[in-house]
């Protein structure tokens, strides 16, 4: 008995199709927008500044406890937006030297951190990222502060 319709023949197009988007979605994750390997640092300038101070206090404070308070130079390409503001104050005072544009002593262990603020749903999504370590977590955003919304997203590399 001979079956005209080979159930193979007919999945061939679905396959190659699940196969072409399975590899588009791998190369479209080894894409980087630095040389450093880190996300262009953005952060709306809508956010007020008291939120921007919470919202970076909270997240150095747990940079911190991964890399160790004060132990490296952070390497920092900022904005002007207030959270890049807050962000540099509060590595200071947490006591890390912070390096936005200027060379340093090459014995120094410098750390590139990148940041990035997204406004989503009505709260804000804050992340952090170093070449090891990266951070991130939802805020509910007052005119008064921040408040976390979500558990810390936690994710150390290499």
């Amino acid at each position: 008995m001979k079956i005209l319709l080979c159930p193979c023949r007919l999945l061939r197009p679905l396959r190659k199709f699940a196969a072409a988007c399975a590899i588009a979605i791998l190369l479209a994750g080894c894409q980087s927008t630095g040389s450093d390997n880190l996300v262009a640092s953005t952060a709306p300038p809508e956010i007020s500044g008291p939120a921007a101070s919470a919202i970076a206090g909270d997240m150095v404070s747990r940079l911190a406890e991964q890399i160790g308070q004060g132990k490296a130079t952070i390497a920092l390409k900022t904005d002007t937006s207030p959270f890049g503001q807050a962000l540099e104050a509060a590595l200071k005072g947490w006591g890390f030297a912070v390096v936005t544009d200027q060379a340093t002593d090459t014995d120094a262990t410098v750390i590139p951190l990148a940041y990035v603020i997204i406004p989503f749903d009505g709260q804000v999504l804050a992340r952090l990222s170093t070449s090891s370590v990266e951070l991130g977590r939802a805020y509910t955003v007052t005119a008064t502060g921040a408040t976390p919304a979500s558990a810390l997203s936690f994710m150390r590399r290499g």
